[in-house]
């Protein structure tokens, strides 16, 4: 009589799929299989082929898990608190690779990377944070901070922080940018005079507002691009 095998049906499925990825890379795996690959780190004994799916079918995508809040994550069954900050980390380590790619660079030659940046930190935020990108007088990225936190429909900013912290960077020009959590990147009226507001503030003192970005979650609304600057 044959003894059954002590290893677990989904060793070999485990070792298949790394060796996918490592021959094929990242467009041979679906999400959820994208999804499992990370997940085998954080829970090593376990199949996680029906909860990488699960997370895929309750969030929509990779990119919405990892940007889920923790204590959404942790609602899913098998879903530990270690494994939620594991996924935190994976988003937050996506975040410094984007801001690796424009930091100290020219804004204007590097304008695709500054937008998938933002998109990647802030489209799945479920309320809003305003961001001020602070640029010197070559247009370089020095510095991006979140000047505002806010509900999940406003988020208040004051113009006399942004000018307190552009004069502490040496800062000559920023961009503003803030998220729209219902997904619809459309400038408000309030979004429209709160940015004449910051215009009208540090202009006098030479600080020019070069756009200002609304990050949805599929797109992105310029104001420079939509004639509202």
């Amino acid at each position: 009589m044959t003894k059954p095998s002590d290893t677990p049906h989904y060793a070999g499925h485990r070792e298949r799929l790394r060796e996918r990825f490592a021959n094929n890379g990242i467009d041979a795996l679906a999400d959820y299989e994208l999804l499992e690959l990370y997940l085998f780190n954080s829970i090593p004994r376990r199949d996680i082929k029906p909860l990488a799916k699960e997370l895929i079918s309750v969030f929509g995508s990779f990119a919405a898990v990892i940007s889920a809040p923790t204590e959404r994550l942790v609602e899913i069954k098998g879903i530990s608190q270690k494994t939620a900050i594991d996924l935190k980390i994976l988003k937050v380590a996506a975040i410094k690779l984007g801001q690796e790619n424009i930091m100290g660079r020219p804004i204007l030659s590097s304008w695709n990377a500054l937008l998938e940046y933002c998109r990647s930190a802030m489209q799945f935020e479920n309320k809003e944070q305003f961001r001020i990108l602070f640029l010197d007088r070559k247009n370089r990225l020095i510095a991006d901070e979140i000047l505002g936190h806010g509900t999940i429909d406003r988020a208040p900013v004051y113009p006399r922080e942004i000018i307190k912290r552009a004069l502490a960077l040496d800062s000559s020009a920023i961009i503003l940018a803030h998220n729209h959590p219902s997904g619809d990147p459309t400038p408000s009226q309030s979004d429209i005079d709160m940015t004449k507001h910051i215009i009208n503030a540090t202009k006098p003192i030479g600080i020019c507002v070069h756009d200002h970005l609304i990050i949805g979650r599929d797109n992105i609304a310029s104001f420079k691009t939509l004639g509202l600057i």
